[in-house]
């Protein structure tokens, strides 16, 4: 295939890597090809333009600009829980203290209301955070599982690659002796023969001259 990378080496088998300049030498190469590379296209095309306003309601809306103006935060309002009586002008007025009543009966349910929560808090409460824990727990251990199977699929993984390379890097250093002595065989062979046609010359050359000599 045109462009196809064939990536030949073995880490777990090739020496020199701690050698002086080995490191720097391929930062410099991965430093080089960043310089080169220039994106031609945007790779988030196929994604849609994100809406970083979604998730904002009018209350968060209004805290970011309040934070965004370096305004300090408005004070907690107590009003709720106040009972005051009607202003000195309407102490006799009947609407303004049956007003005051209305506030005052809704105090008394809110703080019953509240009374009402802590008394399920304190039955139903416990259990349920029980319940919670013992469901984080399993959350986590669940989580620590799928953890150790990872590091241990990792782990294989990370040893068969070693075996092979291992194996892969025996059979090569028994092919490139193969290679050394067949090559080293050929010298030898090609001399054999410049020597073999040297003698060769050598002998046509004696045998032409003693023909001459029988001639004359």
């Amino acid at each position: 295939m045109a462009g196809e990378v064939v990536v030949d080496a073995l880490p777990y088998y090739d020496q020199g890597y701690d050698e002086t300049g080995v490191r720097d030498a391929a930062i410099a190469l991965v430093e080089e090809e960043t310089r080169r590379y220039r994106p031609t296209k945007n790779y988030l095309d196929y994604l849609p333009t994100p809406n970083y306003h979604a998730f904002e309601t009018e209350t968060l809306k209004n805290e970011m600009e309040r934070v965004q103006a370096r305004l300090p935060m408005d004070m907690l309002s107590m009003k709720r829980y106040e009972l005051p009586q009607p202003p000195a002008g309407k102490m006799t007025d009947v609407a303004a203290w049956q007003e005051c009543v209305d506030n005052s009966q809704a105090q008394l349910e809110h703080q019953a209301l509240r009374i009402l929560n802590l008394e399920l808090m304190g039955d139903y409460g416990i259990p349920a955070w029980k319940t919670y824990n013992d469901t984080m727990v399993s959350m986590i251990e669940s989580a620590q599982k799928q953890l150790q199977d990872l590091r241990k699929k990792i782990q294989e993984i990370n040893w068969q690659r070693k075996n092979e390379q291992t194996q892969s890097g025996v059979k090569l250093r028994e092919l490139e002796t193969s290679w050394v002595g067949l090559v080293s065989k050929n010298y030898e062979i090609e001399r054999a023969c410049v020597e073999l046609e040297k003698e060769v010359a050598e002998m046509e050359e004696r045998n032409a001259k003693m023909d001459q000599m029988n001639s004359s």
